[in-house]
């Protein structure tokens, strides 16, 4: 049997030709090798142009170049290289409270009792008083007795409010005078000897209040304000060393008017600092 003219079992009598046989089965196996050889090369070939690729898309350029160039002709936009700028517009510090009660070229809110004392009941921690009466002159002397009456009036006094508070038969009245500077006010306080503001009655509260009788008196100053205390029995018992009841009133009718004149240099300030915030930013849109 025979596989064609010069094959591997071409030899004498018919036999294989062992010698062909074995060249050929080395040829067969040279040529699967490099088969083999040349399959794996084509595959890394294949890798390193999709790694390639993936390279070049990620950065928008050749492996190469600029990891971060955009080709002009993308069509992208490009990020500008500087910030965007904005209107160089300083606000002055907040206004300082102090000022508002101590500078009357400031000090320019509504100054009556109403607005100094607007509160129908006056709370001072656990303790609560009703308000009887309010008064208001600008008179000083009017409104007080004694010698404060002069030592306000040389003082430069403008004003001179009150405001009584009761409850439980005690009760006390409080005298805010008013001058041009704190200096005016201290010197007041210090001079102060004798004489206190007028007993305001009214509202439930007898003319017998503190009148011809001995009651507890106090003075304080606040700013360019000055203000007395007086405080006693409605029915014109007099105060003595070891009673409470009157003391604790007018104890407490003072921390109440130091807190209502602290108050006004606060609402002022806000006042004034809300408008210089306006103020500000009007200036900043006009700047565009």
């Amino acid at each position: 049997m025979s596989f064609g003219q010069g094959g591997p079992f071409d030899g004498p009598g018919g036999t294989p030709d062992w010698a062909a046989l074995a060249d050929e089965s080395e040829s067969a196996s040279r040529r699967k090798r490099w088969m083999l050889i040349g399959g794996g090369a084509v595959a890394a070939l294949a890798i390193a142009g999709i790694v390639t690729l993936a390279v070049v898309n990620s950065t928008g350029g050749s492996p190469g170049g600029n990891p971060t160039a955009t080709p002009a002709a993308s069509g992208e936009a490009t990020a500008p290289d500087d910030k965007p700028s904005f209107p160089d517009v300083s606000v002055p510090p907040p206004p300082n409270p102090r000022d508002y009660i101590t500078d009357p070229a400031k000090d320019r809110a509504p100054l009556t009792p109403g607005t100094l004392f607007p509160d129908k009941t006056m709370v001072i921690g656990e303790h609560s008083y009703p308000r009887t009466n309010t008064a208001t002159t600008g008179d000083c002397t009017s409104g007080s007795q004694g010698a404060l009456g002069s030592l306000l009036a040389h003082n430069g006094c403008t004003k001179l409010l009150r405001a009584t508070y009761s409850k439980g038969g005690v009760s006390a009245t409080v005298g805010v005078a008013v001058f041009a500077s704190p200096a005016k006010a201290t010197k007041v306080m210090n001079e102060w000897k004798s004489g206190n503001v007028a007993p305001l009655a009214g509202g439930g509260v007898p003319a017998t209040f503190c009148q011809a009788t001995r009651c507890r008196t106090a003075v304080n100053t606040n700013g360019r304000y000055a203000y007395f205390t007086i405080a006693g029995y409605d029915n014109g018992k007099a105060t003595t060393a070891s009673e409470t009841k009157a003391q604790q009133i007018g104890r407490d009718t003072a921390s109440y008017t130091w807190a209502r004149i602290t108050q006004r240099g606060k609402d002022q300030a806000a006042k004034a600092a809300a408008q210089q915030l306006k103020e500000a930013r009007r200036k900043a849109k006009a700047q565009g």
